[in-house]
């Protein structure tokens, strides 16, 4: 690991932070510091029992390391422990929330809007449903089947029917198939997923918000993944970047900065383009909201206690990397996304004839998937898995997942039907700025690797 900021950073603000309250009379605090520097010393070493996410060669799930800013504000908020649900458990946090989350909101284009964060992308997801299924009572969810398995629980949980729509060849959402849902007349709610969590792909919103227009539903766009690159539409491909500009027009959206942007978990978001959706959060509190006239952020959240240190460390990133196109935190997801297409391209160019990136074509956003080619399916999910443990021994460590296999056929092979024949895929998620610059030492790796494999499948035939 090259040298943590994040204690030096922290040794002065702790200093400055303990100056604000030097006026109180001193206590002791009870605890023994031999004692929790043993327990401490073991947390260590139970802690590197995990994969190093915060490396380069870690390129498998969505992990991103949180910015050393963000660890330091996160820890020195950890000091008082903020509670976001009210001003009386966090004064500061809850301001530092509303002006990070008008940050978020001003991505979108929203001026007038009504947000708050989460503890996580589910929650917030929940909260978008929950709204949807207030406003339309007993309608049907509909959401590609690509999209997280997330919302046909959250459906259950709502006690809201929940119907999936089939994907196209490139993972989104099939505009047939949705139109066929809609002339049943009873979906109140599509879900528009802005980056799939198996391939990032991008749902084409513009083309289901003109079919709003003729049915008559809210959209919610689940852009946990994908929000952030609404900043970068030049590196994106043209239906990607139609359906990022057009989010604007959406009823609700969810992002979550714990994924692109740069946060510790959990730290998700949730706005709402219409603020008088507020109504349905209404409830009464004998204990809480007598501090302050302003509106407490529990009045318009269903979470009750949130860890207002995840204000904290989103506001001092955004003080650092503004949220703006062509700024620094703009610039390292373009470099993430560059280097989805220089591996995408090198799969497609291999000589060997040892892979096959999908049929449909490159990557939307920073996601990269392909198979090994292999005699039968079977052989083909074997080896990937086989590869998979290759890298990892070479410090490579990629992910795997189970697609459709008519994603890698040409079109003009006859197909079967949709969901019929899986195969299992390796699975590359390149959302490290650094990922660029170490992309010929994950290239090395995984060709080793390959080769190793083959060569020992070849020596078994």
């Amino acid at each position: 690991m090259s040298a943590d900021p994040v204690p030096g950073l922290l040794s002065r603000a702790t200093e400055l932070l303990e100056e604000q309250f030097a006026a109180l009379p001193a206590f002791d605090f009870a605890a023994d510091p031999a004692a929790m520097a043993l327990v401490l010393e073991g947390v260590a070493r139970r802690l590197g029992d995990n994969y190093p996410y915060f490396h380069p060669l870690y390129a498998g799930q969505m992990l991103k390391p949180p910015h050393p800013l963000a660890r330091a504000a996160y820890a020195l908020a950890m000091t008082i422990n903020p509670n976001n649900h009210a001003r009386d458990g966090g004064r500061a946090s809850s301001e530092m929330e509303i002006e990070a989350v008008r940050e978020i909101a001003a991505i979108f284009g929203w001026t007038d809007y009504l947000g708050h964060l989460t503890s996580s992308g589910t929650l917030a997801n929940l909260e978008a449903l929950w709204v949807a299924g207030q406003l339309a009572p007993g309608k049907r969810i509909v959401g590609s089947e690509q999209a997280h398995y997330t919302h046909q629980r959250i459906s259950a949980v709502l006690k809201l029917e929940y119907a999936p729509i089939a994907a196209d060849r490139r993972g989104r959402m099939s505009l047939p198939a949705l139109e066929d849902e809609l002339r049943k007349g009873d979906v109140g709610t599509v879900v528009a997923t802005l980056g799939t969590t198996a391939i990032g792909a991008v749902d084409p919103l513009d083309e289901i918000l003109a079919l709003r227009a003729r049915f008559g539903f809210r959209v919610h766009v689940d852009a946990a993944y994908g929000g952030y690159f609404r900043l970068i539409p030049e590196a994106l491909d043209a239906p990607a970047r139609r359906a990022f500009a057009f989010v604007d027009q959406a009823d609700s959206i969810v992002i979550d900065p714990h994924k692109h942007g740069l946060q510790p978990y959990g730290c998700g978001c949730v706005l709402f383009r219409d603020p008088s959706v507020g109504r349905f959060y209404k409830h009464d509190s004998p204990y809480t909201y007598f501090t302050s006239k302003q509106l407490h952020l529990g009045e318009i959240s269903l979470e009750c206690s949130r860890a207002g240190a995840s204000a904290v460390a989103l506001w001092a990133t955004q003080q650092l990397l503004p949220l703006t196109p062509g700024g620094e935190f703009a610039h390292g997801l373009a470099r993430g996304r560059a280097a989805a297409l220089e591996l995408d391209r090198r799969l497609r160019e291999d000589n060997s004839g040892r892979f096959q990136a999908l049929a449909g074509g490159g990557p939307e956003l920073d996601i990269v998937v392909w198979k090994i080619n292999a005699e039968t399916t079977q052989q083909a999910s074997s080896l990937a898995q086989r590869i998979f443990t290759a890298c990892a021994l070479r410090d490579l460590h990629l992910a795997l997942v189970e697609l459709p296999l008519r994603w890698f056929r040409p079109t003009e092979v006859s197909e079967p039907p949709s969901g019929a024949g899986t195969i299992t895929c390796l699975r590359s998620v390149l959302m490290k700025p650094e990922h660029e610059a170490w992309l010929d030492a994950i290239w090395e790796r995984l060709t080793a690797a390959c080769a190793e494999v083959v060569g020992e499948e070849e020596k078994c035939l």
